[in-house]
């Protein structure tokens, strides 16, 4: 493994263990060059995923990518790092559970509203926001109406972050 400090190419892993949710390999390693320490973690990936972009472009699906996301969404609501990770996990899961080549960013987007809807109603706004391109006030209005019928009473209106 690279060092992310100095690049150098080796490594010495001093500690290993699984994530909290069991879908990864923490690693604490220590560069022999400069003797940094830093963390890996090791996933398992079944294929490889090609998202296919709105405007047609293809990538290579890319977890962090969806971490991000969902980081910015729950921002100052209380969540914790770990929910967050298993909210990505359990959307890699399913996408990888497709068995397709090629997934469309519209269904990950979806599966990710779904997560984070049932995450916290605030979060699930924000991002719904970016990813339907709200482009008025009355958007939000609209779209918050149909989360209280959703989320039940109680979750819009004085959330509690318990």
């Amino acid at each position: 493994m690279r060092c992310p400090f100095c690049a150098h190419d080796d490594s010495q892993v001093k500690d290993s263990r699984p994530t909290e949710d069991n879908t990864a390999i923490r690693r604490r390693r220590q560069c022999s060059s400069c003797g940094a320490r830093f963390t890996t973690f090791e996933r398992v990936q079944l294929r490889e995923i090609t998202v296919v972009k709105s405007d047609d472009n293809r990538e290579p699906f890319d977890r962090a990518k969806i971490e991000q996301s969902a980081t910015l969404a729950c921002r100052k609501r209380g969540i914790e790092r770990e929910q967050i990770d298993q909210l990505v996990s359990g959307v890699q899961r399913q996408v990888e559970t497709l068995g397709e080549a090629e997934v469309s960013s519209r269904e990950i987007g979806e599966m990710v509203m779904e997560g984070l809807r049932q995450l916290d109603s605030v979060a699930y706004i924000r991002f719904a926001s970016v990813y339907r391109a709200f482009n008025e006030a009355r958007d939000f209005e609209e779209f918050a109406g149909t989360v209280r019928d959703v989320a039940g009473p109680g979750t819009m209106e004085g959330h509690s972050d318990d």
